[in-house]
């Protein structure tokens, strides 16, 4: 098996990976669980850019999942600090 190989099984289930959570986004019952799904979907789908990137050697994709697990950060904490203040009462 060649390391392109490995590469395109490792970005297969990461892709898989992202399906399931998109399944878990949907159905969820909780916001926090939403929450934590969209979290994880994103965080695999960075991590399916950065392999495409390593496979096809254009290093765009992977300053752009970086861009996007940046934002995917800066999001969660937003979901994460709305989630709280909803909790308290100020929300």
């Amino acid at each position: 098996m060649t390391v392109d190989a490995m590469f395109m099984w490792a970005l297969a289930l990461l892709l898989f990976s992202a399906m399931l959570t998109l399944i878990r986004l949907l159905v969820g019952p909780t916001i926090p669980d939403r929450a934590v799904a969209l979290d994880s979907m994103t965080t695999t789908t960075a991590g399916a850019m950065v392999l495409y990137g390593v496979i096809t050697r254009q290093a765009i994709f992977i300053d752009v999942a970086l861009v996007y697990a940046i934002l995917s950060y800066i999001a969660t904490l937003y979901i994460a600090r709305y989630l709280v203040k909803k909790r308290v009462g100020l929300a």
